[in-house]
């Protein structure tokens, strides 16, 4: 199926959210306080921009599925084209991240990279072993690597007894779980707080909301408004309750934030022409979104180097350091990170094995050094 451009627009925007989000945690210190003004507020809460990407997956990787009747293929051959399509540039990120860390700027405070950092990392465990890290935002690709392992599954069964099935069979363990760690489990907690399952049900969401845009009434509804009214409540929530408590129950604020991005992707993938897909599809965006992995992958470690080699003790700490590190620091990642997908991210986008490795090496090194 072709590409949807209004997907690769929500890519760029969370992309972009989340560089936002770490140029405001230098700028605005307290986490999880929140001491900006009204206008950077929901700048600190770069966790949503996570939730966002899973939900995409589950519906990206979900959608030609439904359509071709939930049949997935040979599993060799889907477990192929995933590992092609994120470990070079996420490996070539790690190597990236960990030259910045030892030999140009770690940031104070953290614990250094050591051998078994580049292991842990490598093998996309950094969820289950503990290790110190080059790159903070590396926490969600092992998560999203191991999503990928359940999404077989989920096609299975959603086959045999319905896209709902299968979402209910993901979501009323994780909510048992939930529940648990309210009770004030100690386990439990530690199991939220290590795995975030609740990561686990918004990536089914995405599948289900894929089985929804399958259907062929799936057209002639108003999806976009569904994603609004359900979102509505869960945004007054969080104005109300305030970044210390948000922020303290991300596990439900997640879960109850997931039914309104599925709607909101099933909107953009059924009505197409409406306003909001011609803005999310505009060509900024969707040109931003085509390399958005690499973004998310290579902005941390070029913020911590800006912040902490140029910017601290030179200006005030609020507003005067959050616009002048956008001002700085939103460019340079854009373009470092779309010359870093040309070699690491775009050539595997389309191709796999060494068609793509031949692509990146001649993208790498400059013709007249050839």
């Amino acid at each position: 199926m072709k590409r949807l451009p209004a997907l690769d627009g929500i890519r760029g925007l969370a992309a972009l959210f989340v560089v936002l989000n770490h140029v405001f945690l230098r700028a605005f210190p307290g986490y999880p306080v929140d001491h900006a003004p009204v206008w950077a507020a929901g700048f600190i809460y770069g966790r949503f921009a996570v939730v966002v990407f899973i939900v995409l997956s589950g519906f990206s990787l979900s959608l030609a599925v439904a359509l071709d009747g939930w049949r997935l293929g040979d599993l060799r051959r889907y477990a192929r084209r995933r590992a092609w399509r994120i470990l070079p540039a996420y490996w070539a990120a790690l190597t990236f991240s960990l030259a910045m860390t030892w030999w140009v700027l770690a940031q104070p405070g953290w614990p250094v990279p050591d051998e078994r950092s580049v292991l842990v990392n490598g093998l996309l465990v950094q969820d289950v072993f503990s290790a110190a890290s080059p790159n903070r935002a590396f926490w969600s690709i092992a998560i999203e690597a191991q999503l990928y392992l359940l999404l077989p599954l989920l096609v299975l069964a959603a086959r045999r007894f319905g896209a709902a099935t299968a979402l209910a069979a993901v979501a009323v363990p994780v909510l048992a779980l939930g529940v648990a760690a309210g009770d004030g489990a100690r386990t439990p907690a530690h199991l939220i707080d290590q795995y975030t399952p609740d990561l686990a049900v918004l990536f089914a969401i995405g599948v289900a909301a894929a089985g929804v845009a399958a259907t062929a009434a799936a057209g002639r509804r108003p999806w976009h408004w569904y994603a609004a009214a359900l979102a509505a409540p869960v945004v007054a929530l969080i104005v109300r309750r305030g970044s210390v408590w948000t922020i303290g129950h991300f596990f439900w604020v997640d879960l109850a934030l997931g039914p309104a991005i599925g709607c909101l992707l099933v909107a953009v993938s059924t009505q197409r022409g409406l306003m909001l897909d011609r803005v999310l599809g505009a060509r900024p965006l969707r040109r931003l979104g085509e390399f958005s992995y690499s973004l998310y992958l290579t902005h941390g470690p070029i913020v911590i180097a800006v912040y902490y080699g140029l910017v601290q003790h030179h200006v005030r700490p609020g507003v005067p350091t959050f616009v002048l590190l956008c001002a700085a620091v939103v460019p340079l990642t854009v373009l470092f990170a779309r010359a870093f997908a040309e070699i690491f991210e775009l050539p595997f986008q389309r191709r796999r094995g060494r068609e793509a490795i031949s692509v990146a090496l001649h993208r790498a090194v400059p013709r007249d050094a050839r």
